[in-house]
């Protein structure tokens, strides 16, 4: 996958389409794609509209506007997390013979398919050995990154990254966590999380067979993982007590019988604010930062991976043409310094900055508003798909979303008002255009981010799209905390009873394996 391709998730998914959505509406179990509100009208708009909106989403401020409190890694979790409720591994021929899928799918849930796939049993090539006459055990391979240049001497071969095949394909069961470098550390840091967690069962409970091992481990790491999921991110997106709140009242607009299904309103408007939370740059490491060898640009986050980048393994000269390849395996000097992208409140060795995630609001950086090599020629649809803001809000008007007042009124809340609406340069276009009237519902959930909280959390539309949908999927899960044992709190953490993603990079002790970036002389 190239960057041009990254923001194409949810296109021609099986299941996503206005037909399959309207076919199904008012089914209690619609399948793998639902709507939370399938009585309300589609808005309808022309591509020509919605292409002029989306220009007028185009940040030009540069990395300044940045959220006072929410660390970057929060995005790329969010990334991790789309991609872990998104994996369809069902068979090609029963996708064929269910093209609605309303029966054949795997239901979305956080149960991290994409980082375990079926075990050791059934995806032998995910997990390491212990000894050549024995078969894969409990704990996952991790790969190598190649020794590289540092400040004054050569930065060592690092175990951090992820594993890969001969062609510099990463041995991971979603592929789409290879698209970028920070998704892909971010997968990787997982894996160690559950190398750590084995270790710390293997110390906590005796007699465990290998299997036995395994099976409680990665029952530890789903549990922690939910519950950041749920009240370290989802409750950062949108405010403190909110999932405990609507736990205890009860869900109002995610309902289903009994299988969990993915709401276009969700998967379509709501989860798609970590487009606005991008950088275009981040200081990335004690080499590539602001002063470094240069700054950890998003095109360069793109170049350093097997999936979308320069990475192949076998397939690259053993001394590539330019830095930026081909290359033969990810350098050392590309790994990732956590204290960067999470608050770890440690003292820093070096000078360093926390990387903060950008305001949530209509504004989307220009590396990735549009994206690389786009045609001269924007008439056209293909062309214009470049441009990432009209491909959210076409996919919007194909499957048929309501408008944000329409919903927000579904809700029982009082409907931004079109003043709001029209505020700044991107909402007088909109204006313009008769969007501050009847409103797409992505663009009125980053509005109401803005208008309400400054874009510091989404407002109420937003919020509660959001919490309901990922309240809804693990209670929906036969095998999460929630089912299991309702009154489970984490213990892996510094405080009984929470556990945060700093918890959870501190808990897997690599946080920062490049140091001070002068390597070794």
């Amino acid at each position: 996958m190239t960057m041009s391709e990254v923001a194409a998730h949810g296109h021609g998914v099986r299941g996503m389409s206005r037909e399959s959505l309207q076919a199904l509406a008012g089914n209690g179990d619609p399948g793998k794609f639902g709507k939370m509100f399938p009585r309300l009208r589609s808005l309808h708009a022309e591509d020509d509209a919605l292409f002029e909106l989306a220009k007028a989403m185009r940040d030009t401020r540069g990395d300044t506007d940045d959220h006072p409190e929410l660390p970057a890694g929060y995005t790329y979790l969010g990334q991790f997390v789309d991609h872990d409720i998104t994996l369809d591994t069902t068979p090609l021929d029963k996708q064929r013979a269910d093209p609605l899928a309303t029966q054949n799918f795997r239901t979305p849930a956080l149960d991290l398919d994409s980082l375990y796939g079926d075990g050791p049993g059934l995806h032998p090539y995910l997990y390491a050995k212990e000894d050549i006459r024995k078969q894969p055990g409990p704990k996952f391979l991790i790969g190598k990154a190649v020794a590289s240049a540092g400040f004054n001497g050569t930065i060592p071969e690092l175990r951090n990254d992820l594993p890969r095949n001969a062609h510099g394909r990463a041995l991971i069961f979603d592929e789409r966590n290879d698209e970028n470098l920070l998704v892909a550390q971010f997968h990787l840091l997982m894996l160690k999380f559950h190398n750590a967690v084995v270790e710390h069962v293997k110390k906590t409970t005796k007699g465990l067979s290998d299997e036995e091992l395994f099976t409680e481990a990665r029952r530890i790491v789903t549990w922690h993982y939910q519950w950041i999921v749920l009240f370290d991110f989802v409750e950062r997106l949108t405010e403190r007590g909110l999932i405990r709140r609507i736990k205890h009242e009860g869900r109002r607009f995610y309902r289903f019988r009994s299988r969990p299904y993915m709401p276009a309103e969700f998967a379509a408007a709501a989860y798609r604010l970590g487009h606005s939370m991008v950088r275009e740059s981040y200081s990335h490491n004690a080499v590539f930062r602001p002063g470094g060898f240069t700054d950890g640009t998003l095109d360069l986050m793109f170049i350093f991976t097997g999936k979308s980048g320069q990475i192949a393994g076998e397939l690259a000269p053993e001394t590539p043409p330019s830095p930026l390849g081909p290359l033969r395996a990810l350098p050392s000097n590309w790994v990732i310094d956590w204290r960067r992208f999470f608050d770890l409140n440690t003292p820093p060795q070096d000078d360093f900055t926390l990387n903060r995630a950008r305001r949530i609001d209509p504004l989307i950086v220009p590396a990735l508003h549009t994206l690389p090599d786009h045609p001269a020629d924007m008439t056209t649809v293909a062309a214009r798909r470049f441009v990432l803001p009209f491909r959210n809000l076409r996919r919007g008007s194909q499957i048929g979303l309501p408008s944000g007042q329409d919903v927000a009124r579904a809700m029982g809340f009082e409907p931004l008002s079109e003043a709001k609406l029209a505020m700044g340069d991107d909402g007088e276009t909109a204006a313009r255009l008769g969007f501050h009237k009847a409103t797409p519902l992505w663009y009125y959930i980053l509005k109401e981010a803005e208008q309400l909280h400054s874009g510091t959390r989404l407002g109420p539309v937003g919020s509660t799209i959001i919490a309901e949908t990922f309240l809804g999927l693990v209670h929906g899960d036969q095998n999460s905390f929630m089912q299991k044992r309702s009154n489970w709190t984490p213990h892996l953490g510094d405080t009984p009873g929470d556990f945060t993603m700093a918890d959870l990079v501190k808990f897997v002790d690599d946080i920062n394996p490049v140091g001070d970036g002068k390597g070794e002389a």
